[in-house]
């Protein structure tokens, strides 16, 4: 097969790969007459569920309409509407487009770099928590964590300074750590994932811990980057993961849930005091960066029905019934399974699995075929497991997938049934 995979290995071992022909609500359909219940959002992307008619035919008027223009000079409606919509919603009144996550913390990275350097004061010092990732990028992988994912790259990254994630066993580390930035004058500022880290094993930490992180870094003048990338668009239990936390971003990365899952888009948005540092006839102030298809209609098209949808009663309430029916769900397999193995944060609930924790671990593989033969799609992080359902689910589908994964571990160690 000449299609090259990502975040897959590639051998004469590797089992090939499931074909989809069709989706549907929560569920995927192979060519084979089965079918699949999505437990990952094909990758965190899908919000309402696959193939959402609102969002499709929004698609399709706009094909037809207008498919695409060179948004440097040329605006569009779709764009327009779609950035008043997320300025009043997030209070940020600027939005830059792009193309995908990684892109839009690239672009958020770029931006409070040169915002500092238009305003004549360079600085050099950019931080991130531990664990983190934003991206596959130059940029983003310089704030990510150094693993398996960056390290053929580390010697072309820039130096970023990574706080210590803000968990209970961390917390004179953390404290530290804050009372140590608050007085440096070259912090360029933080970007984070409000509340939960995704790719590091859905670990959370409280709003709290993140306006802490906010208040220093803006008492030493630093830029405050929220990467919604993943927790925006429902994941955490609100819109987005900021709308928990008192200190609002001075940059907002928007992608993956952004269009509903149905077409790549990426949104930065910025406060008015960081545009102003670009606005000016000097050409030096011009953020020069852009993509063939910034701006894309039918991509922003997408993005607009998916916040119609949000604008609906019922989007609100079906998230609040998924994620109560997660937090249940947590609270049965924290008496079935080892302390500290279940967390639940909104939408998402994971699972450590036992063994030898990290990325790489063989659950990936084993868990992943063991759901598919019982009608379910999950994607282990390595030896994190988790459930992350569209709002197309029941609740009733995510009690099925969490006994997917319980009767796994039972078969690996004695652990009682659900």
């Amino acid at each position: 097969m000449p299609i090259w995979r990502p975040f897959t290995p590639h051998h004469d071992e590797t089992p090939p790969p499931l074909r989809i022909v069709r989706a549907q609500g929560a569920y995927l359909y192979i060519d084979d007459g089965r079918s699949l219940w999505d437990g990952t959002c094909a990758w965190w992307v899908t919000v309402h569920g696959h193939a959402h008619p609102y969002i499709a035919e929004a698609i399709a008027r706009q094909a037809a309409t207008l498919d695409h223009v060179l948004f440097g000079d040329l605006i569009h409606p779709p764009a327009e509407i779609l950035a008043e919509k997320l300025s009043q919603k997030t209070g940020l009144p600027y939005v830059f487009f792009s193309d995908n996550g990684s892109t839009a913390t690239e672009v958020a990275i770029k931006i409070a770099i040169q915002y500092f350097f238009n305003q004549g004061r360079p600085r050099k010092t950019l931080l991130a928590l531990e664990g983190a990732y934003h991206g596959d990028t130059f940029g983003a992988m310089a704030a990510s964590a150094r693993d398996l994912f960056t390290r053929p790259f580390e010697p072309f990254l820039f130096e970023v300074k990574f706080l210590p994630f803000p968990s209970p066993e961390n917390e004179a580390r953390f404290q530290a750590a804050l009372a140590e930035i608050e007085n440096d004058p070259d912090i360029i500022g933080f970007i984070g994932e409000p509340i939960l880290q995704g790719v590091a094993g859905m670990r959370s930490y409280t709003p709290a811990a993140w306006d802490a992180i906010a208040r220093a870094v803006r008492k030493a003048g630093g830029l405050v980057i929220a990467d919604e990338v993943f927790t925006g668009f429902g994941r955490t239990g609100s819109f987005l993961a900021t709308d928990q936390c008192q200190e609002k971003p001075d940059l907002l990365c928007l992608s993956k849930g952004v269009t509903g899952g149905f077409l790549p888009l990426g949104l930065t948005l910025a406060a008015a005091h960081v545009f102003e540092a670009f606005r000016g006839k000097d050409p030096l102030r011009t953020f020069y960066h852009g993509h063939s298809y910034t701006g894309n209609p039918i991509a922003c098209a997408a993005a607009v029905a998916n916040l119609e949808l949000w604008e609906r009663p019922e989007t609100p309430q079906k998230l609040h019934e998924l994620v109560q029916a997660q937090a249940t769900l947590a609270d049965k397999l924290r008496q079935l399974l080892p302390p500290h193995t279940v967390r639940h944060t909104g939408l998402v609930l994971a699972i450590d699995l036992p063994g030898t924790p990290g990325y790489i671990a063989e659950h990936r593989h084993h868990l992943k075929a063991y759901a598919i033969s019982r009608g379910v799609y999950l994607r282990p992080l390595g030896s994190v497991a988790y459930i992350l359902p569209t709002l197309a689910s029941r609740p009733e589908e995510l009690a099925y997938a969490a006994e997917v994964v319980l009767s796994y571990v039972q078969e690996r160690g004695t652990v009682a049934a659900l």
